[in-house]
C-alpha cells in the first residue's frame, strides 16, 4: 500500500502541523506502508529517509521574499507594514507560493498512491493538490485541516469573501475532509458536512520521557507553551494579576521569539516570570513534567482547539485554563495554593494515541473513490 503525505512542515520544525505530519509518517512507515512525504527541504529531514524508512520529495526552494517592515524611517516602516498586510490579506502572500510549489512537485513526482493526505495549515497546500489531483493516480484524497480557513475565529481578520470559491473548490475535489473536533465541523460549508470526519492530533505516547523525581520546591512552578494572539489568546490579564501576587512562584513561558513582546514588559520588575524560546518537543515535555501545573490560554469560539492540550493530557498535570477578557482570579489563586479542583479536563486522552489516529486515516482508504 502506497501513501503520500503533502505538508509544509516536517521535523525538525516545531509546530502542530509538523508534529502531525511527522507522527503520521513515522507510524505508517512502522506499519510497513510505503510512505512518500512531499515537503520543504531540511538537512535533518533527510535523515528520516534511512532512520524511518520514509521517502521524500522536496518542494523547490521558496523564492517569494518576506517583506521586512522594520526601518529607521517611520514613513517607510508604515508603508512596508501596510504593503505586508495588504498582500497577505488580499492574496495570502507569501503562503500563496505553496500553491505553485505543491502543484509543481505533484506534477514532477506524479505519485501513484492508495491514499494521499494533504495537511493544512497553510490551506494553500490543499489548493495546490486540488489543482492537479484529477491528473494523478490517487485512489483516496484526505484533506486534513488542523484549523479552518474561511471559518476561522482567532485571526485578526477574516479572509476576503472571494476565497470561499477556492475553499469550495478544494472541498469538492477531496474525498474526505478531516478536522480535530466535532465543534470544528461548523467552520466549513454545510454542503460538505458529509465528507467531514473527526480525526484528532496524534502522538506516540511511548516516546515521551517524563520527570520521575519529586517536585520539592516550596513555591508553585508552572508553565505555558505556545503562541499568543492579541486580545484573543492574550496573556496580559494573567501577567498583570501575577504582578500583584506577593508570594513566590515561577511562571515559565515557552514561545516563539516573535511573541516575546507579549511577556517582556512583565519581566523587568518581576523575575518570577521567565521566557524561553521553543525547544524540541521531547525536551519541552520533560521540562513541563517538572511543573506543578500548566496553563492553557483558550481560543475564541469552539471551532479551533489548541493542540497543546494533548501534550498536557500526556503529562497528566493539572491545567489552569484562562479565557481572555474574563480572567477568573479566584481560580488562579487556587492553583497557586495547589488546589486543583477547577482543573480543565481533556476528555478521552487515548483518542490522541498515534496508533488510533492512523487507524482512523487508514479506514478512509476503502471508502474513497
Amino acid at each position: 500500500m502506497k501513501i503520500v503525505i503533502v505538508s509544509n512542515s516536517f521535523y525538525p520544525e516545531i509546530s502542530p502541523r509538523s508534529f502531525r505530519t511527522t507522527e503520521l509518517a513515522k507510524c505508517l512507515a512502522n506499519l510497513n506502508y510505503e510512505v512518500l512525504v512531499l515537503t520543504n527541504f531540511h538537512e535533518e529531514t533527510e535523515n528520516f529517509e534511512s532512520n524511518h524508512n520514509i521517502k521524500f520529495s522536496f518542494f523547490d526552494p521558496k523564492k517569494f521574499p518576506i517583506i521586512d517592515f522594520k526601518s529607521d524611517t517611520k514613513l517607510i516602516s508604515f508603508f512596508n507594514r501596510a504593503l505586508n498586510f495588504g498582500l497577505n490579506y488580499l492574496f495570502t502572500y507569501p503562503d500563496i507560493e505553496l500553491f505553485f510549489l505543491v502543484r509543481r512537485t505533484m506534477k514532477r513526482v506524479n505519485p501513484k498512491a492508495d491514499l494521499l493526505i494533504s495537511i493544512a495549515n497553510p490551506h494553500q497546500i490543499h489548493w495546490g493538490v486540488a489543482s492537479v489531483i484529477n491528473q494523478m493516480s490517487i485512489k483516496t484524497w484526505v484533506a486534513d485541516c488542523g484549523d479552518p480557513f474561511m471559518g476561522q475565529e482567532n485571526n485578526s481578520f477574516k479572509p476576503p469573501f472571494y476565497f470561499k470559491w477556492i475553499e469550495k473548490y478544494f472541498c469538492r475535489k477531496a474525498d474526505f475532509i478531516t478536522v480535530p473536533t466535532q465543534d470544528s465541523v461548523t467552520a466549513y460549508y454545510k454542503e460538505f458536512t458529509a465528507k467531514i470526519k473527526i480525526i484528532p492530533q496524534g502522538f506516540n505516547f511511548d516516546e515521551v520521557e517524563l520527570f520521575k523525581g519529586t517536585l520539592d520546591k516550596d513555591m508553585p512552578v508552572f508553565a505555558y507553551s505556545g503562541s499568543f494572539i492579541k486580545n484573543k489568546r492574550d496573556p496580559k490579564e494573567l501577567l498583570e494579576f501575577l504582578k500583584t501576587i506577593e508570594t513566590d512562584y515561577e511562571f515559565h513561558i515557552y514561545t516563539h521569539p516573535t511573541h516575546f513582546n507579549y511577556v517582556l514588559p512583565y519581566i523587568s520588575d518581576n523575575d518570577r516570570i521567565k521566557v524561553f524560546s521553543y525547544v524540541d518537543r521531547k525536551i519541552l515535555l520533560y521540562e513541563l513534567s517538572k511543573m506543578d501545573f500548566v496553563v492553557n490560554f483558550e481560543n475564541v469560539g469552539v471551532k479551533q482547539t489548541p493542540s497543546k492540550l494533548i501534550d498536557y493530557a500526556i503529562l497528566n498535570k493539572p491545567i489552569l485554563s484562562v479565557k481572555t477578557g474574563s480572567l477568573n482570579e479566584q481560580h488562579v489563586l487556587q492553583f497557586l495554593n495547589k488546589n486543583y479542583a477547577e482543573t480543565f479536563k481533556v476528555e478521552h486522552p487515548e483518542n490522541y494515541r498515534i496508533e488510533n489516529v492512523v487507524k482512523s486515516f487508514l479506514s478512509l482508504m476503502s471508502n474513497g473513490k
